[in-house]
């Protein structure tokens, strides 16, 4: 089986979503278990989601590419004076792994990782239902509902929305994002991921992804 994880924009937490995901399905024991990460595309020379879920949880993650400017995929790529790599050869890569795998992208859904494709187009040509994860704050409505009905429209299916970066004192907007999420966007919300998760121990993390609720993904 394999889930991919997608934002509404960078730096909304998606990297310590894909990490709580993956400790919460393998000790739900979703699909058998053992479940990995992969990186279709990562950009930054010194940066790295998959081992940044690695040392969260201990699971088994890979990078597909590797471009070394920390901007989008086909700019880093392109800058660099690399071809990006085509749909077929990166979603093929991700195919042929066997068991279960969160397939982590970069950025958005409309992202560039390529010439002429977005992490959308590989979901869709890979079957792969989309956890969305979400800003919280004021605005974040609005990115959360265009994300999710854009994915639908291209033919992708959407379980759910996960808020990142939840601020230890939310204000009144946050607040209301919360309880207003799942109605906005049409699609199941299961909970918030308090800001500063990253830097806790595997053992503290592990104890807030708990907090996340699975089976409002069908998971």
């Amino acid at each position: 089986m394999k889930i991919a994880v997608t934002g509404t924009n960078t730096d909304v937490g998606k990297t310590i979503a894909t990490a709580a995901l993956a400790v919460e399905l393998n000790r739900r024991g979703t699909a058998g278990g053992d479940w990995h990460m992969i990186k279709p595309v990562q950009t930054g020379e010194n940066d790295s989601d998959a081992r940044t879920v690695r040392e969260l949880t201990g699971i088994e993650t890979e990078e597909v590419m590797h471009y070394p400017e920390a901007l989008a995929p086909d700019q880093s790529a392109i800058r660099a004076g690399i071809e990006p790599a085509p749909l077929e050869q990166v979603a093929d890569e991700v195919a042929r792994r066997n068991g279960n795998y969160l397939v982590e992208g970069a950025g958005g859904i409309l992202v560039r990782l390529g010439r002429d494709w977005t992490f959308l187009d590989m979901c869709v040509r890979l079957d792969m239902p989309i956890v969305v994860v979400s800003s919280m704050q004021l605005g974040s409505l609005n990115a959360a509902e265009l994300t999710v009905s854009h994915i639908q429209s291209h033919g992708g299916r959407v379980l759910g929305v996960i808020g990142g970066s939840y601020p230890a004192q939310p204000d009144l907007a946050t607040r209301l994002n919360v309880d207003e999420m799942e109605a906005k966007t049409g699609v199941p919300f299961a909970g918030v991921l308090p800001a500063g998760s990253g830097k806790l121990s595997r053992e503290e993390f592990a104890t807030v992804a708990t907090g996340l609720d699975l089976d409002k993904l069908g998971l």
